[in-house]
C-alpha cells in the first residue's frame, strides 16, 4: 500500500542551509489483522495474546548511477520502539551481483538458509518461546553479497553480531556470539525436474572464546500442487566442553487449488548436552480471495530447549489487505 511520497530536496534545504539532496522515499504499509494467542510452560505470562493490528511503515527510495548501477535504502519502522528498525542500503552492480549493508540484522549466506522446507504461511518454529529452536547462526549489523553464476544463487554473508543500539567498541555484541561470523550459502535448482537442493556453510565467535561452526544441507521437491522439503541443521562448538546441536526439519505444502494452500512441518533439534530432543510440530493454512488474504497457523513445542517438562504454543490468526 503505497501511502505517500516525500520529496528530500525540500526539507534537507529546511534543515541544513549548505547541502541539497535529491530524491524522495516512498512510504508503504499494510492493512494487517491479527488474533495471537500463547500456550506453554515456558511462554511468558506477560506475552500478549489478544487482537492486535500491524503497525509497520517503510520508506524505500532507488537512484541509478552513472555507471549504470542502481543504489536503494530501506527504512522499515516498527510499533515496537527503534531497537526493532532495521536500514538496508542496497548498491545493485548488474551482472555482478549486489552488495548490502544492514544496520541491525543482516541477512544473506546461512542467515537466508535458516528454513527453506516449505510452508503455507510461517515456519514451524516461528512464535515459539526465545530459547534456542535449531542450530542458527546469529547475525548483526553487516555487509551480505549476492550473484547468481550457472544458475545457482550465491550468498556471502559477513557480521559483527552487533544490533544497530550496540558500541561498536566490542564490548556488546548480540546474538549467541561475542565476535564477527561470516557464511556462504548456495541455492540451485536442478533445470526443470522440480527439485532445488541448497546448502552452506559459516563460523561464528562462542561466549566462551572458541569458534563455532555451521553447516546448512537441505532440498525441495515440487510436483504438481505438492512441494515436500528436508533440511538439517549442524552447529558444533570446537571447545570441548561446548554444546553441539543438529536441527533436522521436514515440511510438506499443498496448493488445494488458486487460493487455498496447506502445510504441516515438524522441527527435531538433538543437543549433545541433553539426551531428551526437542521437538515442534506445526500446521499452516492460507487462504486469498480477491484482495483479501487469511492466513493462520499453530506451532507446538515439547521438551523445550531439550528439557522434559517444558513446552511453548502458539496459534496466530493473520487477516491481510492488498491495495
Amino acid at each position: 500500500m503505497n501511502i505517500k511520497k516525500i520529496g528530500l530536496t525540500a526539507l534537507a534545504s529546511s534543515l541544513v542551509a549548505t547541502s541539497v539532496y535529491a530524491g524522495e522515499l516512498t512510504l508503504s504499509g499494510g492493512a494487517k489483522m491479527s488474533y495471537v494467542k500463547y500456550d506453554g510452560t515456558a511462554d511468558s505470562k506477560d506475552i500478549g495474546s489478544g487482537l492486535a493490528m500491524d503497525q509497520e511503515i517503510s520508506a524505500s527510495g532507488s537512484a541509478e548511477l552513472d555507471n549504470g548501477m542502481t543504489v536503494s535504502v530501506s527504512h522499515a519502522l516498527t510499533g515496537s520502539g527503534s531497537t526493532s528498525n532495521t536500514s538496508v542500503l542496497t548498491l545493485d552492480m548488474g551482472d555482478m551481483g549486489s552488495l548490502s549493508f544492514s544496520d541491525t540484522d543482516m541477512g544473506g549466506g546461512l542467515a537466508d538458509l535458516d528454513d527453506m522446507t516449505p510452508s503455507a504461511y510461517e515456519e514451524v518454529w516461528d512464535g515459539i518461546a526465545a530459547t534456542r529452536t535449531f542450530a542458527e547462526m546469529a547475525t548483526g549489523r553487516g555487509f551480505a553479497y549476492s550473484n547468481t553464476i550457472a544458475g545457482a544463487s550465491i550468498g556471502v554473508q559477513y557480521s559483527d553480531n552487533l544490533a544497530s543500539s550496540q558500541s561498536t567498541d566490542g564490548a556488546a555484541h548480540g546474538g549467541t556470539g561475542n565476535s564477527s561470523s561470516s557464511s556462504i550459502g548456495v541455492v540451485y535448482p536442478v533445470g526443470d525436474t522440480g527439485l532445488t537442493i541448497y546448502g552452506g556453510v559459516g563460523s561464528e565467535g562462542g561466549v566462551d572464546g572458541k569458534e563455532i561452526d555451521h553447516d546448512t544441507l537441505g532440498a525441495k521437491y515440487a510436483f504438481g500442487p505438492v512441494t515436500v522439503g528436508y533440511q538439517v541443521n549442524d552447529e558444533d562448538d570446537t571447545d570441548a566442553s561446548g554444546t553441539d546441536y543438529k536441527t533436522t526439519i521436514m515440511g510438506i505444502a499443498v496448493s488445494v487449488n488458486e487460493n487455498l494452500s496447506l502445510s504441516y512441518g515438524n522441527m527435531e533439534t538433538d543437543s549433545s548436552a541433553n539426551a531428551i530432543d526437542q521437538d515442534i510440530d506445526g500446521v499452516s493454512v492460507a487462504y486469498s480471495m480477491g484482495g483479501m488474504t487469511l492466513s493462520a497457523y499453530r506451532n507446538e513445542a515439547s521438551n523445550l530447549a531439550n528439557a522434559s517438562s517444558s513446552t511453548s504454543e502458539k496459534t496466530e490468526l493473520l487477516l491481510t489487505f492488498a491495495f
